[in-house]
């Protein structure tokens, strides 16, 4: 296609019909994810296509993939329309009875309809997963081909970047972005219209375009490669216009993620095809063109400084700021970094206005947030909420509430190096300031749900585990906190702990936190400092009666029988990995503890309450 004009975007727009109503009889939205694609989704279209086709249905029923629904521990799915009815957890075999019982007889099939346990819900819209959330950037998710600019462009996609190239000062636009509010989704919710506007007056001079965007395509990130890579190349277009840049970089640390890096090269392919990057741009003097780049993997270059260090070709250190890479980034020139769900809200609000952003969120976090929703709920995957959504509204309305009826213990929240919220602060909102208040940080995005099975100094233990193998090492503070921190609680789980020792770890937190280089190191802390605050009680437990509660450090831990209490139903001994469990049926069983393992497998699958989580002090105390 030649250089796109306005003319052409519209007359795109104009002719796009919707993939929900291309067919006849039925539209079939089929998840092509990379979830979805590893559970085979793709064999499941093979099979659609197939038996279409043996009943001459193949004119009249229109198979459509997608990119990534959201759901995705439910996958492979599919929504089928008219109805928007939603199918989960397929395979070939559910294929041919959709099609004999939906399609030709347009009855519901029931066993692959989503269930609450007590009722089934056949509509999309009506699932409570999808109901309480407010889709912006993911507006477009199971909806539209990823891999299809045309879906883009049908639904308004480049309309922001034609508005900012042809109608817009570049000070308007940062003026927009500031009135807007828009934070910084990486974790740091740094005003994004101000570090635009500080890259904009930096240089030599007004029209000095040696300048860089980098999307820092982070983990969070994926889920928007995977869903509508082209709002990033969008979005990145406008920073550019708006920053005086002439060239970005979208920065995949995981080289592994060979289905993202492939997306988001075919995304790239394509907008420089129509013209919408490249010279010229809509047939003005702006020129500006993306390149996908990957790193080797580690952690430490999700920070802004280690990742443009990688960019240039050298080891992945932080550097020490000011100066900001907005001011001095890649190769010394002024450079923005943004992460992919920043650069993907940066359309809406050109298209629609500051105060629609503003019509959700709060007043100093507006907008929505995405989250990763895992852990102990029913419901896990990629959600979209307005900030100032509760946790316990994450945690219930969207998240089903907790699995087997459990207790929830605590909320992980911001990733790899975020901090520990208890059950008793479930109502805080999630907005950046709320979240930093409660000790944690929103980080990444990710939220993890555990239930009162988990024991935190163990949980705190792992956390540290990730810190000191991710530490890039450049620092002291970080290089050797972290690894004394971590030796420090495998002593406490090992039953090596000492009195004193949750001061001794305390003291090192925060100067960790307080004298680390970057934001690795600075965060790094916050899984022991949060668990001790809110669980101190289980510290002292592990540290003064050598026991563990939940039973997850094997060292403080003796499972055993209660005899009165055991009804002989032999389903531990059948479930025990290592025969440890004997007894006859209807009489109490034994546990040998010179076999046992302490898997918790019997107590996770005893009914009757009948086993018991001893100290390593025997019979001091039980669960």
């Amino acid at each position: 296609m030649p250089q796109i004009t306005a003319d052409d975007l519209k007359n795109i727009k104009a002719v796009y019909k919707d993939p929900r109503q291309r067919g006849a009889r039925a539209s079939i939205m089929l998840c092509g994810g990379s979830s979805c694609s590893t559970r085979g989704s793709l064999k499941l279209k093979e099979t659609f296509e197939k038996e279409l086709k043996q009943r001459n249905l193949d004119s009249e029923v229109s198979i459509y993939v997608t990119g990534c629904n959201g759901f995705c521990t439910q996958s492979p799915l599919l929504t089928l329309y008219p109805g928007g009815i939603f199918y989960e957890s397929l395979t070939p075999e559910d294929i041919i009875q959709i099609i004999e019982q939906h399609i030709l007889k347009g009855e519901h099939y029931s066993k692959s309809l989503y269930s609450t346990g007590k009722d089934s819900i056949a509509a999309f819209s009506d699932i409570p997963f999808f109901k309480f959330q407010t889709s912006r950037v993911l507006k477009n998710r199971g909806l539209t081909d990823p891999d299809n600019i045309d879906d883009y462009i049908g639904g308004n996609g480049y309309f922001a970047l034609l508005k900012a190239v042809t109608e817009t000062e570049p000070s308007a636009i940062i003026s927009e972005l500031k009135a807007s509010g828009l934070r910084g989704r990486g974790g740091g919710g740094f005003p994004t219209g101000l570090k635009w506007e500080i890259c904009k007056k930096a240089g030599s001079s007004p029209n000095n375009r040696n300048k860089y965007v980098i999307c820092n395509a982070g983990p969070i990130s994926r889920n928007i490669s995977d869903t509508d890579p082209h709002s990033i190349v969008e979005g990145m277009a406008i920073a550019a216009r708006a920053t005086g840049a002439s060239k970005g970089y979208i920065y995949i640390r995981e080289p592994e993620h060979r289905f993202i890096i492939s997306r988001m090269n075919h995304a790239v392919a394509k907008a420089k095809e129509y013209g919408l990057l490249g010279t010229k741009i809509f047939g003005t003097d702006f020129d500006f063109d993306i390149e996908v780049a990957t790193g080797a993997g580690t952690f430490i270059c999700g920070e802004e400084t280690a990742l443009i260090s990688s960019l240039e070709g050298t080891r992945g250190f932080p550097k020490p700021k000011p100066p900001y890479p907005a001011v001095r980034g890649l190769w010394g020139k002024p450079t923005i970094v943004d992460n992919a769900e920043t650069f993907a809200n940066v359309p809406l609000i050109i298209l629609n206005g500051a105060n629609w952003f503003r019509s959700v969120g709060t007043e100093k976090s507006p907008g929505t947030k995405i989250f990763t929703l895992t852990g102990e709920v029913i419901n896990n995957g990629l959600i979209e909420v307005p900030m100032g959504t509760t946790l316990r509204s994450i945690v219930n309305d969207l998240g089903g509430g907790m699995k087997k009826k459990r207790k929830l213990k605590a909320i992980h929240i911001g990733g790899p190096t975020g901090g520990f919220i208890p059950e008793s602060l479930l109502d805080t909102p999630a907005t950046f300031e709320d979240i930093v208040k409660a000790g944690a940080i929103v980080g990444s995005g990710n939220i993890i749900v555990m239930d009162d099975n988990t024991c935190m100094v163990n949980t705190a233990m792992f956390s540290m585990e990730f810190a000191k193998g991710e530490s890039c090492g450049k620092c002291s503070p970080c290089r050797i906190g972290t690894t004394v921190m971590y030796d420090k609680l495998v002593d406490i789980t090992e039953g090596r702990g000492k009195p004193g020792d949750i001061e001794i770890l305390q003291d090192i937190a925060f100067e960790v936190k307080r004298t680390s280089l970057c934001g690795l190191g600075q965060t790094s802390p916050l899984a022991v400092l949060t668990t001790i605050k809110y669980f101190r009680d289980e510290y002292e437990k592990h540290i003064n009666e050598k026991w563990c509660p939940t039973g997850r450090c094997k060292a403080l831990t003796t499972f055993n029988i209660d005899e009165k209490a055991c009804k002989g139903c032999t389903s531990c001994a059948r479930k025990c990995p290592v025969g440890a469990i004997t007894g006859e049926k209807k009489q109490p069983h034994k546990i040998d503890q010179t076999i046992c393992i302490k898997c918790r497998t019997c107590f996770e699958t005893c009914t009757f309450g009948s086993i018991r989580i001893l100290g390593q002090q025997t019979g001091t105390r039980e669960a």
